[in-house]
């Protein structure tokens, strides 16, 4: 169960969510083909100099294994990042949560939402991510980086306080 689903008030629904873009894999991606294809070729190295009685290949073996790990290391950590983000706009609150052994969270009444701005660079724009920038009434803005689909986000948002607007009229 989420951190959103866990924390709704009662008679409270999700609208909509989101998480961090998949770009934000691609320095654990570049790390771990740096690490681990170099891993790899140590690997296939000592496997094929196995008949060697030298006994250069077991220092290869334990290199290569090495390198693997870090490799898979790197793109975990960064799996467990995009995977530990999650981002709701309920019919009551937008809820964000970052983190997983340190948790941030921010949640914010939709009737207290002052501004909800997008900054997308070009390649954002193309790639459909952006960062988020949620200001409470009287609050600091709250900037929320490489979400996916940012737009569709404010979107929600601002449709929520609409009707909730309107229901209070």
């Amino acid at each position: 169960m989420s951190y959103v689903e866990k924390n709704l008030i009662g008679g409270e629904t999700v609208v909509y969510t989101t998480r961090l873009h998949w770009i934000t894999l691609i320095w654990p991606i570049v790390l771990c083909l740096l690490f681990g294809l170099p891993g790899l070729f140590l690997l296939a190295s000592s496997f094929s100099g196995a008949s060697d009685k030298s006994g250069a290949s077991t220092p290869m073996l334990v290199g290569g294994l090495i390198l693997l790990v870090v490799g898979g290391a790197c793109i975990g950590a960064g799996l467990l990042k995009r995977n530990a983000t999650e981002m709701a706009v309920t019919d009551k609150r937008v809820i964000v949560k970052v983190g997983v052994a340190t948790r941030r969270t921010f949640e914010l009444l939709l009737s207290k939402v002052e501004s909800i701005g997008v900054e997308e660079s070009m390649m954002g724009r193309i790639l459909g991510y952006g960062t988020v920038i949620v200001r409470g009434t009287g609050g600091t803005p709250e900037p929320f980086e490489r979400v996916a689909h940012p737009i569709e986000f404010r979107k929600q948002v601002q449709q929520q306080i609409e009707k909730s607007q309107a229901r209070s009229r």
